[in-house]
């Protein structure tokens, strides 16, 4: 026998007979080489090495190229707005997310889908006006009635009652019939025509638009044969105004490439040179990642591109590694905690509330005091521009700026000369933005009919999901009141704070909402006030996203239709548990095996009990007392005035009595000269002028070999 050759043991395998040979046992030093198990002997590694040889260095043809960033483009879509420019630059430019398209006729009118519940109108066609309570009649000033069955009414005097009680508090006294003499004032005003300037002639586009980009400045959309889309809502596809997905891909490149080749002056046939670096949402949909990353990398051919996070983008932006971020965009708001430069995944938590709701509430809150300009169509963009134009300059959660005052507007409409009107306004301008606190008055259901998700649940990824990309734990949390005994057992809620340290929270124990169990017994007449100088109640602060949670559905097709369960389930008699174990599905109807869609019930919480349960899905009391004490407010709505002061007072109120230790909470402020509605994007763009971003790089052929798990290994969130 052959040296080395090991001795031939007895075939006991099968195969004498054929003329299969059968291997040798394996050589164990063969076994243990270093093949692979190098971070160098990767496909990216070695992506990059073939990169650094083929670059042929060139000399620098002018000042901007040698500016760090200027060959990268930073991109974040949004529902109203896209910002978008080179990551040198000081300042995005910002540009309405719209587009125009070419009708056939009949062309069908825009429709304004109402979002907050309206009041029951009067024979006369005007809303029923409430009538102040604070009257001679009444010995308390701060007292609020509801003068009429409306359901509009009793909840707008809820949201009154909490107003009044905070005016109390800070001693602010109450302008008695403020409501009746704003009404009347408001109903004689006459408005008078101003001059017209340039800009008033350059505001309106009479002619047929010649590219996409001036799509929201046409005077009439319909009478000129046109409709307009917006392809983003809320963090995903449009789906209401589209019939197709790839119609909605194909306006979003159509308006990307509109804003490059006309405002930054980039060709299509230099994208081959640009970075992207795209920002999309805390609480993303893959398919929506998926094909952004399609458009940019592989139908307009950019040279690479990475992904971030919005609350990481905006730690960026401020300068800090940890943060509980709050997005107040204009149809959603987003919360999650940022932890050394990792968002944590079972922090996230997004509300169906933005600033639309809010320019929206304004409007039906000052047409109840008769708006002086009756023709206001919410559907029709210009006239849309007048109510934020009112709000941003009117709207404020300083009780101390509430007072009967008079305000001014100018309107612009096409081919007419502009209107100028008079208002007076009284605690409308802080009832407004108090929705985000009291979400009572939005309407939930009616906001989703008409969306579609953007995958289908029978198509799974190239990756293995997580649980967190449905529900995350600060979703279970908020919703663990509505949720069957038998699915609380099974879901990891974390242990409530311990509140024995405080004065007078002997024994009591936290409920999902920030909620203790006292006070839940007690009910409306148990007052949670903080000790110190915070006035507002914890019950008062739970009770809002009670009252707006639905009630268990056990159809999908029921949701769109389900109405309020205005407080918590009782407890179930013994001899009726197996009858209601038998009614609830064996088959998991919603994302995450849950019973009920936990991720849009969580979404009408008041935004500061969901900052509250995104601060305890982190970890223990340590971790709340972390991210309270850095709550960084980003956002158009962080823009409104008295907002760090009204969320901080509030998130106090909640915070001491449960969290022992508790200090200040802390509201972060942006930095100086920093607009908070466009730090997500410097933040991007600090993060494409790193050197360290070179290792979050995705090419093209990268995307093509390896697809969303190529882009799972660039970002580790995914």
């Amino acid at each position: 026998m052959p040296r080395g050759v090991p001795n031939a043991k007895r075939d006991e395998t099968g195969f004498r007979y054929t003329t299969f040979q059968v291997p040798l046992a394996p050589n164990p030093k063969q076994m243990g080489s270093a093949y692979l198990k190098a971070e160098s002997q990767t496909l990216w590694a070695r992506n990059a090495n073939n990169k650094n040889r083929s670059q042929v260095e060139e000399p620098i043809s002018s000042a901007s190229e040698s500016r760090r960033g200027s060959q990268v483009l930073v991109i974040h879509p949004g529902s109203r707005y896209l910002r978008i420019g080179r990551a040198s630059d000081v300042n995005p430019l910002t540009v309405p997310n719209v587009i125009a398209h070419k009708h056939k006729l009949p062309i069908p009118k825009p429709v304004f889908v109402e979002g907050i519940t309206r009041p029951r109108k009067s024979r006369s066609g005007r809303p029923t006006r409430r009538r102040s309570a604070s009257t001679s009649q009444t010995a308390d000033e701060y007292a609020v009635q509801a003068l009429s069955d409306d359901p509009f009414e009793e909840k707008l005097a809820t949201i009154c009652l909490s107003l009044r009680a905070r005016m109390k508090f800070y001693k602010l006294r109450v302008t008695p019939n403020a409501t009746s003499i704003a009404s009347t004032f408001n109903e004689q005003f006459k408005p008078e025509s101003l001059p017209e300037d340039a800009f008033a002639r350059k505001h309106f586009i009479t002619d047929p638009p010649e590219d996409a980009f001036l799509a929201l400045r046409l005077a009439e959309p319909t009478g000129m044969g046109y409709i307009q889309r917006w392809p983003i809502y809320g963090g995903q596809f449009n789906s209401r105004d589209y019939h197709s997905q790839q119609a909605i891909l194909d306006d979003i490149e159509t308006i990307l490439r509109t804003v490059l080749r006309e405002n930054l002056s980039i060709s299509s046939k230099s994208y081959k040179d640009y970075s992207v670096v795209l920002v999309i949402p805390d609480f993303y949909d893959r398919a929506y990642v998926r094909d952004l990353v399609d458009i940019l990398l592989v139908c307009m051919g950019f040279k690479q591109l990475c992904v971030q996070q919005e609350s990481l983008a905006a730690t960026y932006g401020s300068g800090i590694s940890n943060a509980c971020v709050v997005d107040i965009g204009a149809v959603t708001t987003s919360v999650a905690c940022v932890d050394e430069g990792m968002v944590i995944p079972e922090t996230r938590i997004s509300l169906n509330i933005g600033g639309n709701d809010v320019t929206e509430f304004l409007y039906v809150l000052l047409d109840r005091i008769n708006f002086p300009y009756r023709d206001i169509d919410l559907a029709r963009w210009y006239d849309w521009e007048v109510m934020e134009d009112l709000k941003k300059r009117l709207c404020t959660l300083s009780e101390a700026e509430v007072a009967l005052n008079l305000y001014d507007f100018a309107v612009k409409q096409p081919n007419k000369p502009t209107q100028k009107y008079g208002l007076r306004a009284y605690d409308e301008i802080i009832l407004a933005p108090m929705c985000i606190f009291e979400p009572r008055v939005i309407e939930f259901d009616r906001k989703r009919i008409g969306m579609r998700p953007s995958s289908h649940p029978d198509v799974t990824e190239e990756i293995v999901e997580a649980p967190t990309d449905h529900v995350t734990q600060a979703m279970l949390i908020s919703t663990q009141h509505l949720l069957p005994a038998a699915e609380i057992a099974q879901a990891p809620i974390p242990e409530a704070p311990h509140v024995a340290n405080v004065p007078g929270a002997e024994g009591t124990t936290m409920d999902v909402e920030g909620q203790t169990a006292s006070a839940a017994a007690e009910g409306d007449q148990a007052l949670g006030t903080a000790p110190g100088d915070m006035p507002m109640d914890v019950v008062k602060a739970v009770e809002a996203s009670k009252t707006t949670s639905a009630t268990v559905q056990t159809t999908p097709a029921a949701s769109a239709t389900a109405t309020a369960s205005p407080a918590p389930r009782p407890a179930t008699p013994p001899s009726f548990q197996p009858v209601l174990q038998a009614q609830v599905p064996a088959t998991p109807l919603y994302p995450g095996g849950y019973a009920i869609d936990v991720c849009f019930e969580a979404s009408k919480l008041p935004l500061d009990v969901a900052i509250f349960n995104s601060a305890r899905a982190a970890g223990g009391d340590e971790k709340i007392r972390k991210y309270l004490q850095a709550v960084l407010v980003v956002g158009g709505g962080a823009r409104l005035a008295g907002m760090a002061h009204a969320l901080e007072s509030r998130l106090q109120a909640i915070a001491t009595p449960l969290v022992p230790n508790m200090e200040k909470v802390q509201i972060i402020p942006p930095p100086k000269d920093v607009d908070p509605q466009v730090l997500q994007w410097k933040g991007a763009a600090v993060l494409g002028k790193m050197e360290g971003v070179s290792d979050l790089w995705l090419t093209p052929k990268d995307w093509d070999v390896l697809g969303m798990r190529g882009l799972k290994e660039r970002c580790f969130y995914l």
